[in-house]
């Protein structure tokens, strides 16, 4: 059997003989002569069918291999799976790719019905509908290659520092940061809730001694929000490391999974971005800058904009502002917001020595959007218990995380940054649907 060989591999191989197996693109079925775009996961070629026979001709020796070849090109519809044997041929005239194909044989493998549910023109949600046929287009086709480059990258920082990676449900008896926007489920004869994120597990594995972890999984908010940027389960990037100082040692190792991710990208898909998002993958510099929310909030009143918010966060707008003021000053794309008020952080937050008012925590911001959280955690066990008491909670429910600090926590901290969110800033795409496999949202479960 002759080996498939993948598109992108057919410009360095020599002329020969090939096979091919990829979804019908467009055919252009000219008299005498045949041309079928053909993609697989790869890329895609011009396949050529230069023997057009239309009705048998006795005199012709090859007509019962002509006819049937022609007839069935003539009839594939888009997205048609079939697998072609043919004559590899370099012609620098092509302008796809430089090469060709001559059929020899072709096979169709499974026809496809000929109306498309999905054109060029359709909205997010008809694409939506159809996803698998949305992500046949090769610009959502890089998009999953560069997550998983991106991944890749930050994988090898973890490891290169021995971190561990850990798996942590995602069905909790209780709370794991408040029990707002949590999904309730029903659990045997009682219920669970779906974690909002894996924050009381991550701490846990500092208790047992792990050091630095990660975790790359889902979560789940119940947030009616109907923003470009929201999910009601998204993919969370999640990490902690013991024997820290401060957040800042926080942010530095965020600071260097950002670098290489984005330098990871940046090297191996940076042309095919720039071709097919007409956009260039930029690598940031380090440090990054890093302003504390309260002279954030001045900062950007002096340009204009008051945040209107009756609490002490930021928002949306503030975020843009304090963003562009970034890229104005420091020609950065993120910035760190620091030292958020302790009335908008929650109770496992450290709070500072000289003021009580503030936490070690921060917000990283990427071109205007905030990414992710991250803080040094409070691992005192009788400090833990005030500050819980002060955000109105009962230590007695707290008591599975409580008693983690019972029995000696160094200190620590971590972060954790929505992936789905990178991917959309990084291609500056409209919307977190464009870049997620498949979106869950308040008014969407299927497919």
């Amino acid at each position: 059997m002759t080996e498939r060989v993948l598109i992108k591999d057919l410009a360095a191989r020599e002329d020969g003989t090939v096979r091919v197996s990829g979804w019908v693109e467009k055919v252009r079925d000219q008299r005498y002569v045949q041309f079928v775009v053909l993609r697989d996961e790869s890329g895609a070629v011009q396949l050529v069918n230069g023997g057009v026979l239309r009705e048998a001709d006795p005199e012709n020796p090859r007509s019962d291999i002509l006819v049937p070849r022609t007839t069935t090109i003539s009839e594939l519809t888009h997205g048609t799976f079939v697998t072609v044997v043919g004559e590899l041929q370099h012609n620098e005239r092509v302008k796809l790719g430089g090469v060709e194909i001559q059929i020899e044989t072709i096979e169709v493998v499974t026809k496809s019905l000929p109306d498309n549910p999905v054109a060029d023109d359709s909205n997010i949600d008809v694409r939506l509908d159809w996803r698998f046929l949305d992500l046949r287009r090769p610009e959502q086709n890089l998009v999953f290659r560069i997550q998983t480059t991106f991944l890749h990258a930050l994988r090898n920082v973890w490891v290169d520092r021995g971190f561990i990676e850990i798996q942590t449900p995602k069905l909790m008896a209780s709370a794991s940061e408040s029990r707002a926007e949590l999904f309730e489920v029903e659990y045997f004869e009682g219920q669970a809730f779906l974690a909002q994120s894996p924050q009381f597990f991550k701490q846990m594995a500092q208790a047992a001694g792990f050091g630095g972890i990660f975790e790359v999984g889902p979560a789940f908010r119940a947030d009616h929000s109907f923003t470009s940027r929201h999910a009601t389960e998204f993919t969370s990037i999640d990490t902690e490391l013991s024997w820290i100082d401060s957040h800042e040692d926080v942010m530095e190792l965020h600071e260097e999974l950002i670098v290489a991710g984005l330098t990871a990208v940046q090297e191996k898909h940076g042309e095919e971005v720039q071709k097919l998002f007409g956009i260039e993958i930029t690598v940031p510099s380090r440090p990054f800058p890093r302003i504390p929310l309260a002279e954030a909030k001045e900062l950007v009143k002096a340009r204009g904009y008051e945040v209107p918010r009756a609490d002490a966060d930021m928002d949306p707008e503030g975020e843009r502002q304090i963003a562009a003021w970034a890229k104005e000053e420091h020609g950065s794309d993120f910035v760190f917001l620091t030292d958020y008020d302790s009335s908008i952080r929650p109770f496992y937050h450290m709070r500072h020595e000289d003021d009580a008012n503030l936490t070690k925590s921060y917000d990283l911001i990427y071109r205007g959007t905030e990414i992710s959280t991250g803080a040094q955690r409070e691992h005192r066990i009788e400090v833990l218990e005030a500050q819980a008491r002060d955000k109105g909670m009962d230590p007695a429910e707290l008591s599975f995380y409580l008693d983690f600090f019972r029995y000696g926590v160094p200190p620590h901290g971590g972060f954790g940054m929505g992936l789905n969110r990178v991917l959309m800033l990084m291609l500056e795409q409209s919307s977190i649907r464009e870049v997620t496999y498949l979106f869950r949202g308040p008014n969407r479960l299927t497919p």
